[in-house]
């Protein structure tokens, strides 16, 4: 009689960012379908995830979507939800935000992450020292300008073969820094894809001994932050946009400014400095392939009769998906409401 491993995983209570945490149960190859039903409801201790009391202190894990695992032979990845003890949407369970609604909104995310040695030093950076100023790491190649390929390679292969939307990777703008992009049609499936394209990244990284840091400024001095820039499309930007619709639409986000940043990571005070490819913590702003804005209109927008998608540049690279794609949600639909009133 065989076995199938399944691995679940899910987001923990830990403020102000989230953990992933993991746990594998081998269920009876018979009983499984390869369907996401036939994975069994599970539960864990959250006293030990910052989750529940040690009094009362069982969570649920209800299974969400399923993904191959490629790193072992019949195993598949199940992303779940946390629920409370009677199985109501457990407080930390930020996937809950999102709901059919949003299915219209695809969203791409650009995962920014340092690949750092166990004494917190980037990989490629000299012993007690640091290599060249930044300049010619950005998209390079050489055993000089990059560190940890085999690693951002790997981990291509890897979701790919799992089925996460992963669309690209590029070396970043500091030694020891890189980036994967992720897209999904729908904010719940982009979400998911991004939070098991980040646990795929720590499993494989624990394998070569190296540590992924998620920090959105983990060096002082002159060098680039960790973010990741969200890109959002929705019916009407991608099949009507405009110009004077798109312009206005990004003017109605400048209200909910603070509101964005309050969920778009923490430490991104020390990011969003106004340089190093940011706007100023400080002030929104918008414009055509600005990199120091807030909202980037992307030239391939422009290219289209102003319809495709935006960039949102303030998220930071340790910032919970579905907060970030909720939040932008709420606002767009406010904002697309005046926007069209105001063109009436």
């Amino acid at each position: 009689m065989g076995v199938v491993r399944l691995d679940y995983v899910w987001l923990d209570g830990y403020q102000p960012t989230a953990n992933i945490r993991t746990k594998a149960q081998a269920i009876d190859a018979d009983s499984f379908t390869g369907e996401l039903d036939s994975c069994p409801v599970w539960g864990f201790d959250g006293s030990s995830t910052r989750q529940a009391e040690g009094h009362d202190s069982d969570c649920v894990l209800q299974p969400v979507r399923m993904y191959d695992n490629p790193l072992r032979e019949d195993s598949h990845i199940v992303l779940c939800e946390v629920l409370a003890a009677d199985e109501t949407v457990h407080p930390t369970n930020t996937r809950a935000l999102l709901d059919d609604d949003t299915e219209e909104f695809w969203f791409g995310f650009e995962q920014e992450y340092v690949l750092m040695t166990t004494d917190d030093r980037p990989l490629g950076f000299p012993q007690g020292g640091y290599p060249e100023p930044q300049g010619p790491y950005y998209c390079a190649v050489g055993s000089h300008n990059v560190a940890g390929r085999e690693i951002i390679d790997e981990h291509w292969d890897v979701c790919l073969a799992a089925g996460v939307g992963i669309t690209g990777i590029n070396a970043e703008v500091m030694l020891g820094q890189w980036e994967f992009q992720c897209f999904g049609k729908g904010a719940r499936r982009a979400c998911d894809d991004l939070v098991v394209a980040r646990y795929l990244l720590q499993l494989i990284a624990e394998r070569h001994g190296v540590v992924v840091n998620l920090d959105p400024r983990p060096l002082p001095g002159d060098w680039n932050g960790s973010g990741m820039h969200s890109n959002f499309s929705y019916d009407y930007l991608r099949d009507i946009g405009g110009k004077e619709y798109i312009e206005k639409l990004c003017e109605g986000f400048a209200p909910y400014h603070m509101d964005h940043l309050a969920v778009y990571g923490a430490g991104n005070e020390r990011r969003l400095d106004g340089a190093h490819e940011t706007a100023s913590m400080e002030d929104f702003s918008f414009g055509p392939s600005d990199r120091g804005a807030s909202i980037r209109i992307p030239i391939y927008t422009i290219k289209h009769d102003w319809k495709g998608y935006l960039e949102d540049r303030r998220p930071a690279s340790d910032g919970d998906p579905y907060l970030i794609a909720d939040r932008i949600i709420k606002t767009v639909r406010i904002a697309h409401a005046q926007a069209i009133e105001g063109n009436n």
